[in-house]
């Protein structure tokens, strides 16, 4: 087997969709001795921003010299991105490896009627664990996929679990109000377990804080136990803000993430790590946060690829997210002509989403699609097109090639949507393949 053969059988159980449940998982995992059982890990849910607590967190650790292990999704640039020891992605030959072990497995559950069916997200799930046993990692941060209870990471017992945000985002599935959704994301809070919330609506946060008293979970909630005060913006450097917990008294810190919002998810990451502490055996100390959140880096989260014409990339792939852009947007670039490339999922209300957009008062709506089986269709967007005049463009690397050839000093190009579509053209940029 080579390494597309091993990619193409992972995506090939990609038709199974999305299938809420954890029999599958815990059968799959039952036949390969439970692996999520023997390693300590984080669980981080939530609407958006597990990313960014995910890359400030593994920063913080792998300053203390622990080998740590990430999972999330989608992967931005590679696939074996999502499965990551100390920022280095599998190797092609241990996925390969991994997939050779998890065929006939996954064969024999297709035999049963009840556990036939196990999804893409399932065996990566599974293989994730397998790996970080095997790798022998010492911390694990696992990223939710979707919801918290049905997830298939929710097989794990975590050190601590963390919810960063919520917001209206998969209603299918997860349910049409907050506090359903809250239901699902507070699903990953477990028995006499440490939680970790961040900035969560009122109706929403009380069925979480509910959850873990029930639970017998201690919470830790940003504005109350923590906080991160923001000082002078630094632009397209990143956020400058002041750091507040009980054991630790504003310390000054810099994080090259844009938007006010990266605020909230490093303080939810010091956090995270203030309690893993007497886990992991490291002291707290000041400095060693500060000179670890100078280096994050988290790709596809307003991301300057570019700097003359300024192009930058952003992952709003739901409402929510698009509320921050629209804020950034607006403080950052209050006179500059700003065009924005839009592409999404069919899933997402593009409507809403596009309305959004439109509040930018000096912006240009470009509207395109992409390669990917759920992409929105150009011939579509007729329907929800705001009121504000949008460009049909139906070929993206074309119209990135132009502006970048002929945009003026004043012009900036924000690329955003679909985190499918962002990688693309991350891809297509960092490849050089624009002149």
């Amino acid at each position: 087997m080579n390494y597309e053969q091993a990619i193409a059988w992972i995506h090939g159980r990609l038709p199974f969709g999305l299938r809420p449940g954890l029999a599958r998982i815990e059968a799959l995992l039952e036949l390969v001795g439970n692996p999520q059982d023997k390693l300590k890990l984080v669980h981080i849910g939530g609407t958006n921003g597990k990313g960014s607590t995910v890359a400030c967190l593994r920063q913080l650790l792998e300053a203390e010299g622990l080998r740590v292990g990430t999972f999330t999704s989608p992967f931005i640039e590679r696939f074996n991105e999502r499965l990551s020891i100390n920022h280095q992605p599998i190797s092609d030959q241990d996925l390969i490896n991994l997939v050779e072990k998890y065929q006939p497995l996954v064969a024999k559950l297709d035999q049963d009627p009840l556990l036939q069916g196990i999804t893409e997200f399932e065996v990566i799930t599974a293989m994730m664990f397998d790996y970080f046993v095997e790798q022998q990692v010492e911390i694990g941060i696992i990223e939710v996929g979707l919801g918290g209870l049905l997830d298939s990471t929710n097989v794990l017992t975590p050190l601590v679990s963390a919810i960063t945000t919520l917001g209206l985002d998969h209603m299918d599935i997860l349910g049409d109000s907050l506090e359903e959704i809250a239901e699902q994301k507070a699903g990953i809070i477990k028995t006499e377990t440490e939680v970790v919330l961040g900035n969560i609506p009122s109706k929403a946060l009380e069925v979480m804080m509910n959850r873990a008293q029930e639970l017998g979970s201690q919470v830790y909630l940003f504005g109350r136990d923590f906080t991160g005060l923001a000082n002078q913006s630094l632009g397209l450097m990143g956020e400058n803000f002041c750091y507040v917990s009980e054991k630790l008294r504003n310390i000054e810190l810099v994080i090259p993430l844009v938007g006010q919002h990266q605020i909230e998810n490093a303080s939810l990451a010091i956090k995270i790590y203030e309690l893993l502490a007497p886990h992991l055996n490291y002291p707290v100390k000041a400095e060693k946060i500060e000179a670890s959140l100078r280096q994050v880096t988290w790709p596809g989260r307003m991301e300057v690829l570019s700097e003359s014409p300024l192009i930058m990339l952003d992952g709003a792939h739901n409402e929510p997210a698009l509320v921050r852009l629209v804020a950034n947007l607006k403080e950052l670039f209050p006179t500059q002509q700003v065009t924005l490339l839009f592409a999404a999922l069919t899933t997402k209300d593009v409507k809403k989403m596009l309305e959004m957009l439109a509040t930018v008062s000096n912006s240009q709506l470009a509207l395109t699609t992409f390669s990917y089986p759920k992409a929105y269709q150009l011939e579509n967007y007729v329907n929800v097109v705001p009121s504000k005049k949008a460009v049909m463009v139906s070929d993206w690397q074309e119209f990135v090639s132009n502006f970048r050839k002929s945009a003026q000093e004043n012009e900036v190009l924000i690329i955003t949507g679909s985190l499918y579509f962002i990688s693309e053209v991350r891809a297509f940029l960092l490849k050089g393949e624009v002149e």
